[in-house]
């Protein structure tokens, strides 16, 4: 089933403010209010562990905090594809699943991957959020190794 025209709204809208407020350079050089209008103040995320920035952030000052850690990893984070997937009700679990292409500041090394993230809504607001991310070892190597050097034989 598709998102409803309420989730999807709140969704397309977070993710359009979440594209601006990087492409302007995120923390420090872009406002934080854009996006905050569609995260409840008391919401949830739960990265990963083994992510760059893994842990859970909590509220509007968490969700900074995430998105400064998060432009501090990536140079560029590009979301290619989106599919929406929510219940018939206005407020519940929707499913977004984002294919992605991001360049590590770090090492400047590319990488292409899915995330599939559970984001409850309620009130029209984003209240927790739950990504998947589909091989973390892989996005943590590209975050912190540089490309191994070919070496030619003579």
């Amino acid at each position: 089933m598709t998102a409803t025209n309420a989730t999807k709204s709140v969704l397309e809208g977070m993710y359009a403010a979440e594209a601006e407020y990087l492409a302007a350079g995120g923390p420090g050089e872009a406002s934080f209010a854009p996006l905050a209008e569609f995260f409840s103040p008391h919401v949830v995320l739960h990265q990963a562990e083994a992510m760059p920035y893994g842990g859970t952030w909590h509220g509007h000052q968490g969700m900074e905090r995430f998105f400064l850690a998060m432009s501090r990893t990536w140079e560029s984070f590009e979301m290619l594809e989106q599919d929406f997937l929510a219940s018939d009700n206005t407020t519940g679990t929707a499913v977004v699943l984002t294919h992605v292409r991001a360049r590590a500041r770090e090492t400047g090394r590319d990488l292409e991957f899915p995330i599939l993230q559970t984001i409850a809504i309620r009130n029209e607001q984003i209240t927790e959020i739950h990504p998947f991310y589909w091989d973390t070892a892989a996005i943590a190597d590209i975050c912190a190794n540089p490309a191994p050097t070919q070496h030619q034989s003579h």
